[in-house]
C-alpha cells in the first residue's frame, strides 16, 4: 500500500483506478472545496460527467473540528448521534445550527454552479467525492441527498479514509471505495506532501475546465468619433461576471502582465475585456499617462459599451487597474458606481485619484509588492479614504513589476478570489 499522496491531483488519478469496474456513464459529485480537484482528476481518467454538491459540517460548541452532523443542499440534515450524546447536545441546538449553514449552503451551491440547479441524479449511478473521510458527516449528508433525490446506486470514494469507516455508510451507500485505509488515522492532512487551501476561484476554475464553449474576439469600442480604442474580450461559457482592464503608464492590452491574470480570470469563468486606453497616436505624449480625468472617462465609455453587449447581460462588472490605471478604475468607479461592482489595484496609484476615493463605495483590494516601498507607502497613507470595504495585500518579495518567481501567480491568485466573490454572487461571510 501506498504511504501518502503528492496532492489532490495524483490522489484523484489513483482513486480512479480503484472505480475503473464502475458503468462508463457515472456522474461524479466532487465536494467542495477539497473533495472537487480530487473529483476532477476522477471525472477526466474516467471519462464521466462531473458536478459539485454543497454540504457543510456542523461543528460542536467549543470543538469545531469535530462534527456533530451536517447539511447538505435540499435541506438535508445528518447528525453523528455518538458525538451528539456525548456532548449532551439538545436537538434544538442542532436545528439552529442547521439552519445558520443551510444559508451558506444555498450561497455557496449558486457561486460554484452560478446560479444553475443541482445536478439531476434521478437513476443514475452517482459517485461522491471527497479528499478523504475523518468523521464523514458531510459524505453522509451528500449520500442521503443522492439518495432523497432518486439516484439509482450511491458510490462514496476517498483517497484515504480510517479503517472501518464502510460500516458508517452502510445504509446510505451502495458501495464505499478508498485506496488507503492506514490504521493509525490521524487526519486527512497527513496523507498528502501538498494539503494546500483550496478556495472558491481554485473550485470555480476546475468546474470551467469541465466546460467548453469559449468565446474569444475582438473589438474596435468607438469612445468618440474619431477616438477608437482596441479591445479583446473572452468570454467563457457560462461566464458569471466580466473584468475590465485598466492599463497602466505606457501599458497596452498586449501586456503580458495583464494577460496572466486575464488568464487566470478566464480559467474561473470569468469574462475579461483588454483594451487599450490610448491611440498610437497618443501614447507618444507622456502626459496623456497621467491625464486620469480622461483616462477615466474613457473607461467609463468601455464599460458602457460591454453594458450594450448581449453577452454581458446581466453579468456584474469589476475592474482591474495597474499603476496610473487603477487611478482611472478608482475615478470611473467613483463617478458610475451603477457600473462598477469591485476593483482591484495591482501596484496602482490610488492617490493620483485622492479626491474620488470617499465615492468608491465597492469593495476595493489593493495589491502591492512588499518592496515595492514607494507605491506600498502611497497605498497606505491613502486607502484609509475610500470609501467601502477595502484591503490592502502584500505579495512578499515583489517588485513594482512583479517580475519574481511566482510573485506575479500570486497577485492573479488574489485577484481572482476576490472578483470571484464580489462579482458572482454576493460575498459569503462564512471561509470554511
Amino acid at each position: 500500500m501506498r504511504e501518502r499522496f503528492v496532492n489532490r491531483e495524483e490522489a484523484g488519478i489513483a482513486l480512479a483506478l480503484h472505480l475503473r469496474h464502475l458503468a462508463p456513464d457515472c456522474l461524479v459529485l466532487g465536494l467542495p472545496r477539497g473533495g472537487v480537484p480530487v473529483a476532477a482528476e476522477v471525472a477526466r481518467e474516467r471519462g464521466w460527467e462531473m458536478g459539485v454538491l454543497v454540504a457543510r459540517k456542523l461543528g460542536l460548541p467549543g470543538q469545531r473540528e469535530l462534527a456533530m452532523g451536517a447539511v447538505c443542499e435540499g435541506d438535508v440534515t445528518v447528525t453523528n448521534d455518538d458525538v451528539v450524546a456525548r456532548a449532551g447536545i439538545d436537538r434544538d441546538r442542532i436545528a439552529v445550527a442547521a439552519m445558520r449553514e443551510r444559508e451558506t449552503v444555498q450561497d455557496r451551491a449558486r457561486l460554484f454552479r452560478n446560479g444553475r440547479p443541482a445536478p439531476d441524479v434521478a437513476g443514475r449511478i452517482v459517485v461522491i467525492v471527497d479528499d478523504g473521510l475523518a468523521t464523514g458527516a458531510t459524505a453522509k449528508a451528500a449520500c442521503k441527498w443522492a439518495r432523497l433525490h432518486g439516484a439509482r446506486s450511491v458510490v462514496i470514494a476517498v483517497p484515504v479514509a480510517p479503517r472501518g469507516w464502510e460500516k458508517d455508510f452502510e445504509e446510505l451507500a451502495d458501495e464505499c471505495v478508498s485506496v488507503m485505509t492506514p490504521a493509525n488515522f490521524g487526519a486527512v492532512g497527513l496523507w498528502y506532501d501538498d494539503f494546500s487551501e483550496v478556495t472558491d476561484g481554485d473550485v470555480i476554475r476546475i468546474l470551467a475546465t469541465t466546460e467548453s464553449g469559449e468565446i474569444r474576439s475582438s473589438f474596435v469600442v468607438r469612445v468618440s468619433a474619431d477616438t477608437p480604442l482596441d479591445a479583446d474580450v473572452v468570454v467563457p461559457a457560462g461566464a458569471a461576471g466580466c473584468v475590465v482592464f485598466v492599463h497602466g503608464s505606457g501599458s497596452s492590452r498586449l501586456s503580458p502582465r495583464n494577460r496572466h491574470v486575464a488568464d487566470e480570470l478566464n480559467r474561473a469563468g470569468l469574462a475579461t475585456v483588454l483594451f487599450d486606453l490610448l491611440t498610437k497616436e497618443e501614447e507618444s505624449d507622456r502626459g496623456n499617462v497621467f491625464d486620469i480625468e480622461m483616462l477615466a472617462t474613457r473607461l467609463v465609455s468601455v464599460m458602457e459599451w460591454v453594458e450594450r453587449q448581449e453577452w454581458a447581460r446581466g453579468l456584474r462588472v469589476g475592474l482591474f487597474g495597474a499603476s496610473t490605471g487603477a487611478a482611472a478604475a478608482l475615478r470611473a468607479a467613483a463617478h458610475r458606481p451603477n457600473l462598477a461592482s469591485a476593483v482591484v489595484s495591482r501596484g496602482g496609484r490610488p492617490d493620483l485619484a485622492l479626491a474620488d476615493l470617499p465615492a468608491v463605495k465597492c469593495p476595493v483590494l489593493l495589491i502591492v509588492g512588499s518592496r515595492d516601498h514607494a507605491v506600498m507607502e502611497l497605498n497606505q497613507q491613502v486607502a484609509g479614504r475610500l470609501g467601502g470595504p477595502h484591503s490592502l495585500l502584500s505579495i512578499p518579495g515583489a517588485t513594482h513589476l512583479f517580475e519574481e518567481p511566482g510573485t506575479l501567480d500570486a497577485a492573479a491568485h488574489a485577484a481572482r478570489d476576490f472578483f470571484v466573490r464580489h462579482l458572482r454572487w454576493p460575498a459569503i461571510a462564512a471561509a470554511g
